[in-house]
């Protein structure tokens, strides 16, 4: 078991969030009911969830981090992500979340996940390449076609992911996943 696909999905986003400036965080996203902003407290809070939720701990209070230093942010929620499914033991745990038990480590590719297709989000937002880690992008594809089912789909704000899309032809990895999670490529 490896984190190391949560640690290369953390360092893609974090390229794509380097290049934000404050002036696109009105901007629209993928995600029909997020401005950038939304898209970046997402990021940002999503690696304490995973660490709540890891820890056997409630999820904290959504925050703004959008109205500070986001990507100092990001760095700190993301390290301290880092640090807790790297504990040892961390990865071997099973994980008592809302929608049922799951292996810790599954858990850690669940947050892979998440934080590597937002960061593709952010990219196409904010008009940046959104041909991100093509290795990556086609293991998260891999396994996310092996995990999540047709239950886990649904309306923006109410499913975690949309109805699969059809990616065009010559589309990146990243492209595919992103279309294979609900987004319009």
């Amino acid at each position: 078991m490896s984190i190391q696909p949560l640690q290369a999905a953390i360092a893609s986003t974090k390229a794509v969030l380097a290049a934000v400036t404050p002036d696109q965080l009105g901007q629209d996203t993928p995600c029909a009911s997020w401005k950038v902003s939304d898209l970046v407290n997402h990021l940002v809070g999503a690696q304490y969830f995973f660490i709540a939720a890891l820890e056997g701990q409630p999820p904290s209070g959504p925050t703004d981090y959008a109205s500070g230093d986001f990507k100092a942010a990001f760095d700190e929620g993301a390290a301290a992500c880092v640090a807790a499914f790297s504990a040892e033991g961390a990865l071997g745990r099973t994980l008592k979340l809302p929608f049922g038990d799951m292996p810790a480590a599954a858990w850690a590719g669940l947050a892979a996940v998440d934080t590597f297709v937002h960061g593709w989000d952010l990219a196409k937002s904010t008009g940046q390449s959104t041909d991100l880690a093509p290795e990556l992008a086609a293991g998260l594809l891999a396994a996310s076609r092996q995990m999540i089912q047709a239950g886990f789909r649904g309306d923006d704000g109410k499913a975690p992911f949309g109805a699969e899309r059809t990616a065009p032809d010559g589309a990146s990895t990243a492209d595919q996943l992103a279309a294979f999670l609900g987004r319009e490529v």
